[in-house]
């Protein structure tokens, strides 16, 4: 939910649509559901409680998947929204993407159908409430209430999901004098500060003040309704420190924490996905609390099609790497929606549409498309049902990360349980460019046998590395197999050697994290380090791994033997206390030899902790 959409709807026009819609839902949902009143007939009456389906495994033991909402709520494509902004979300819509995914993409994982923002909000975009404070559907957009669409939703073996931002929206609050469901003496004016104070990405609620007991009750009475209902999943948005906003008002760890007790009690395992773009400072709170978190602004570029690669799908290339050791299982990195299913509607090339699942396959990202699903083109269907991409998402190998600088010609990989490597190659440039993995990079050598996920094809054995000619903004996706006793051997320096010199305003500093328990920092405005004595038998191109600390990305001039230096960038380590490596190719001469990482002037450069340089 980016902002608050601007036009009104026409009483006739809302009143046709709401002919329309229970037309269409009547022949969708049983009888019995169809005659079901929209609304419980009194606001502080909790609806039956639908008996809790068993989980099949553990909340988010992997990534989820399936399909949302509001990719196409939000477009401006032609006919997608005909009746104003945001007009696609309604139950009949809904329905019809229940029904293709079940039949389209639940063989392969997709599971998880989730309605976005806006379905207790009238087509002006006017919000509704119950008597208890709680957001209550528009009877225009869903017409039969929101228990039947889930219903509808599980009887196709998926699992439904609902949104809901943080706080306590303004609309809400009654004045302070609601009562709180199932909170003897408790209105809304104790679940708020005195002062009003608005809280979310975009100021629309009111900051919920924990310190009250009666607090944790509203959110307990919000988490009953939706279990209630029958929902499995909730996105709970515009969660701070983060989504545009930083400060006291906008720390919503105290409501994300509060979620998370408040669904332990309600009786059905709920999935919890915070959004948007969050502060990975807080990163152990996201994941104490919460099951995924939004790493990212949104993907939509909310223009004539659903995405755009400028805006902002290529810019995960520079922000999962920061992430990339916060996810496990219960809690995943989400780069939000995969819309690679439709290209006329998505706006992508074919080679920007298979990169965009790459990054999020690679990245084990919740996969969940905002496409529709009914228009499915042959290379979508082909794309969102590769079984093998999706086996890296699903896997139990941790989540890949630059092996290589951040330029334009990028290598991606990590290492699989079984010994293999998951390994991607993206070119990131508007032209045509070759990018090669070295196997140096992984930590071997010799002879590894490629196959190609994409394709389903094995390459053969190849020697060292692996070299692809690819297309403006594409990718490969390979699993590389070493040969037996292929292991790199390596002389590793450290950086904070007496060896070596340090210039400027670099310095030795402690890291814990590190080699040798020490770093060389302080590399801004010209301060550098030289290692010194690098020493290899024959001349030639060497692979040298640099392990480094960078809570940004953050470059560096690298240069050998005082040749000329080549600026790289390194990615996000995600914090100062966690060292990572990239891998660098460098021209070195027998005998001995000398590298440079330098901030440059007015630079700042990444800590460096050491390097290893292969010996032959």
């Amino acid at each position: 939910m980016p902002g608050t959409p601007a036009g009104s709807a026409r009483r006739t026009v809302r009143a046709l649509l709401v002919l329309a819609l229970t037309a269409g839902l009547a022949a969708a949902v049983p009888a019995a559901e169809a005659a079901a009143p929209a609304k419980p007939a009194s606001p502080v009456q909790a609806p039956a409680t639908s008996p809790a389906k068993p989980a099949a495994a553990p909340v988010a033991d992997k990534p989820y998947m399936g399909w949302t909402s509001w990719s196409m709520q939000s477009s401006k494509y032609p006919g997608l929204n005909p009746d104003g902004d945001y007009s696609y979300l309604t139950e009949a819509n809904i329905l019809k993407q229940t029904d293709a995914l079940a039949s389209k993409l639940k063989p392969y994982g997709y599971d998880y159908v989730n309605i976005d923002a806006g379905w207790w909000r009238t087509a002006d975009w006017t919000p509704e409430f119950d008597g208890n404070g709680r957001q209550t559907p528009d009877a225009v957009r869903f017409p039969h209430g929101m228990k039947p669409v889930a219903d509808h939703i599980h009887s196709k073996g998926l699992k439904a999901g609902i949104y809901l931002p943080v706080g306590l929206e303004k609309e809400g609050y009654g004045e302070g004098k609601l009562p709180i469901l199932n909170a003897t003496g408790c209105t809304t004016a104790d679940i708020v500060y005195p002062d009003l104070r608005t809280t979310n990405g975009w100021d629309s609620a009111y900051k919920l003040d924990f310190s009250n007991p009666c607090t944790q009750k509203y959110v307990d009475s919000q988490a009953q309704m939706i279990a209630d209902w029958g929902y499995d999943f909730l996105k709970l948005d515009g969660v701070g420190p983060g989504s545009g906003k930083t400060g006291d008002n906008y720390d919503n760890t105290a409501d994300v924490a509060a979620w998370h007790k408040a669904i332990a009690t309600a009786g059905r395992p709920v999935h919890l996905e915070i959004s948007w773009s969050l502060d990975i400072n807080h990163a152990a709170d996201w994941k104490a609390n919460s099951n995924g978190w939004r790493i990212d602004t949104d993907v939509e570029c909310y223009c004539n099609t659903l995405v755009s690669w400028e805006n902002s799908v290529n810019d995960r290339f520079d922000d999962a790497p920061a992430w990339s050791r916060k996810a496990g299982p219960g809690g995943w990195n989400d780069l939000d929606s995969i819309d690679v299913g439709f290209g006329k509607m998505d706006g992508i090339t074919q080679a920007e549409r298979q990169s965009y699942m790459t990054l999020w396959a690679i990245s084990k990202s919740p996969l969940y498309t905002g496409d529709d699903l009914t228009q499915l083109d042959s290379y979508g269907l082909s794309l969102l049902t590769n079984r093998e991409v999706i086996g890296v998402d699903q896997s139990t190998a941790p989540v890949a990360r630059p092996v290589t600088a951040s330029g334009d010609q990028q290598v991606w990989g990590t290492k699989n349980p079984d010994g293999s490597y998951t390994v991607a190659l993206f070119n990131l440039g508007d032209a045509p460019a070759s990018v090669t993995a070295d196997w140096a990079s992984f930590g071997f050598t010799g002879r590894a046998g490629v196959r190609d996920l994409w394709n389903h094809e094995n390459l053969g054995t190849y020697t060292d590395k692996v070299t692809e000619a690819l297309p403006a903004h594409g990718s490969r996706l390979f699993t590389v197999k070493p040969g037996a006793g292929s292991t790199l051997r390596t002389t590793s320096y450290e950086a904070e050697s007496p060896a070596n010199t340090v210039s400027g305003n670099a310095s030795v500093a402690g890291c814990d994290a590190c080699s040798g328990a020490q770093k060389v920092g302080n590399l801004y405005d010209g301060g550098k380090v030289q290692f010194n004595g690098l020493t290899v038998k024959k001349a030639g191109r060497y692979t040298v791994s640099v392990s480094y600390v960078s809570g940004d990305a953050r470059s560096a001039l690298v240069s050998a033997n005082g040749n000329t230096a080549t600026s790289l960038k390194f990615p996000s380590t995600g914090d100062w206390n966690t060292a990572e490596t990239i891998s660098v190719p460098v021209t070195l001469k027998a005998g001995a030899n000398t590298l440079t990482f330098d901030s440059g002037s007015g630079g700042y450069a990444p800590d460096i902790d050491k390097i290893a340089v292969p010996l032959s």
